[in-house]
């Protein structure tokens, strides 16, 4: 009677083992990607990456845990029990980032069930894989040389993953065509296995099979991922979508309304812009700044922006002779300056004479340039994420003092002190570290409720001058009146300035927002 703790096969032919060696190197990549896409998803829908990559990776690693601990219980043909997790975990990964953008618009609850559950079932695959090659290659070298060999493998096609993703297949691709990408790598090194390894399968006419049609099934996905992706993102938008781009650090998606002009401009799925109220945000956020004291600015710092809507608004100050806009992505100022509906928004504004446009990381760029600015306009996303919060800390705003002339004036888009009050006023707390005067001011916007802001100055006492004729919106009324805040908008504990060292806001901000 055969023994059926015995594997089928004896020692691999070196060939063999090699392809088998291969596997794992790619498994490994592979397993990295899928990882990387689940946090990048959750991190575009739900915000707040630090706390979305860390369940991520927790729970995968976990499920991992698990998948090794079961690999126990499983005999018999062990190299065809890897090619069938191989070809599951190519439809289930495959899949994965596709199902996670359908399931979001319907409630919260049910896309963190369906997060989990890819997350879990992937984790658990690939932490089954690796147990099944290392005994199946011990049995043609020794335990310590095949646990060196899986070991040592499995980390480099980690690291390779973790810098194709962010490199070429997010960029590239975008994340639904990534995760179809990567489950037919999965499935091609199934097909591989079934080809080398067929005198070692049971079945290998019936694997084969399945891993041509598990490929045909991933390619033609492939093959129609762009009509997949406009599908998905049309579930996640209530207005028709217009122009969509991936970039290699943001999904943009601009918008338009059936019944009427209303362009819309959504960065990670966040709303950045509506055009029926764009100017009552630009308007609050620039002139006040520009009008501030008696000195007429003539250089001017745009931090963000780069749809050029400030700019238009900067570019009615007949003192400015130079703007200088920061923004990262070149994407966001090609969008700014190409796309028809945003031009037609920002008046052009793009393609004025004295505006630099410096495709840079803002940080960098306050810390290297010694250009001297008169005025300084941050109009950066909320602080939803550790890599924004050093754009909300004093050491930053230390490092823009250094380039504030002596009568300079900063101001900063400072979220909405309704939804994020403790958020709102912790940026106040910080700038009032390096500032003599801090004037805090919030404004309704339709598109966004109550939003705020916060305008520091180098000289204390200083008062608004005049602002531009022909304004629709702001007016020195209106902008006394904004200075006075209610009670509901007060914050409730005792704030503590941010810091690079020390980066509370975006977990204050993810505790204002957890409510709404």
């Amino acid at each position: 009677m055969t023994d059926t703790l015995t594997p089928r096969y004896t020692a691999l032919p070196r060939r063999q083992a090699m392809v088998l060696l291969g596997a794992i190197l790619v498994v490994a990549l592979c397993g990295i990607v899928y990882e990387l896409i689940i946090g990048t998803v959750s991190s575009y829908l739900l915000g707040n990456s630090v706390y979305q990559f860390s369940l991520t990776i927790g729970f995968f690693m976990f499920a991992m845990g698990v998948g090794s601990y079961v690999s126990r219980f499983f005999h018999g043909n062990l190299i065809q029990t890897f090619i069938w997790v191989e070809l599951i975990l190519a439809l289930i990964g495959g899949l994965c980032s596709v199902s996670l953008f359908m399931l979001f618009p319907y409630a919260p609850w049910f896309y963190t069930v369906g997060m989990f559950t890819f997350i879990s079932a992937i984790g658990f695959l690939v932490g089954l894989e690796i147990p099944l090659l290392m005994r199946v290659l011990s049995e043609s070298s020794t335990t310590r040389e095949s646990i060196a060999d899986v070991l040592s493998l499995d980390y480099i096609g980690a690291l390779g993953g973790s810098v194709l993703f962010p490199i070429l297949l997010l960029p590239s691709l975008g994340l639904i065509s990534s995760s179809f990408a990567i489950g037919l790598t999965n499935a091609m090194v199934g097909l591989l296995s079934v080809l080398c390894l067929r005198d070692q399968l049971d079945a290998p006419k019936r694997m084969l099979a399945c891993a041509i049609g598990t490929i045909v099934l991933l390619f033609a996905l492939t093959l129609v991922a762009g009509r997949i992706t406009a599908f998905a993102q049309d579930h996640l938008y209530f207005d028709r979508i217009v122009w969509r781009k991936q970039s290699q650090y943001q999904s943009l998606v601009v918008t338009n309304t059936w019944q009427k002009n209303d362009v819309r401009l959504y960065i990670d799925g966040h709303l950045q812009f509506a055009e029926t109220d764009e100017y009552r945000y630009h308007e609050a956020l620039v002139h006040p700044a520009l009008s501030w004291g008696d000195s007429t600015p003539k250089s001017v710092l745009v931090l963000g922006g780069g749809d050029g809507l400030a700019v238009r608004e900067i570019l009615k100050h007949p003192s400015v002779e130079r703007i200088d806009l920061v923004d990262l992505d070149p994407a966001m100022t090609d969008l700014g300056r190409n796309l028809a509906p945003v031009a037609r928004l920002n008046d052009n504004s793009m393609e004025a004479s004295i505006l630099n446009v410096h495709n840079t990381d803002a940080f960098n760029y306050v810390k290297s340039t010694d250009q001297i600015y008169d005025r300084i306009i941050i109009d950066f996303p909320d602080p939803h994420s550790e890599a924004l919060s050093k754009l909300y800390s004093v050491e930053f705003y230390a490092m823009v003092q250094g380039i504030l002339s002596q009568n300079g004036v900063l101001v900063t888009q400072s979220s909405s002190p309704f939804f994020s009050p403790h958020t709102y006023w912790t940026i106040s707390e910080t700038l009032s570290e390096m500032f003599p005067q801090v004037v805090n001011y919030q404004m309704s916007i339709p598109s966004f409720g109550v939003w705020g802001y916060n305008l520091a100055t180098n000289e204390p006492a200083s008062t608004l001058g005049d602002l531009p004729k022909g304004l629709r919106f702001i007016t020195p009324e209106v902008f006394l009146a904004a200075q006075v805040f209610p009670s509901d908008m007060l914050p409730r504990r005792e704030l503590a300035v941010n810091s690079i060292f020390d980066p509370g806001i975006y977990q204050e901000y993810a505790r204002d927002v957890s409510g709404y």
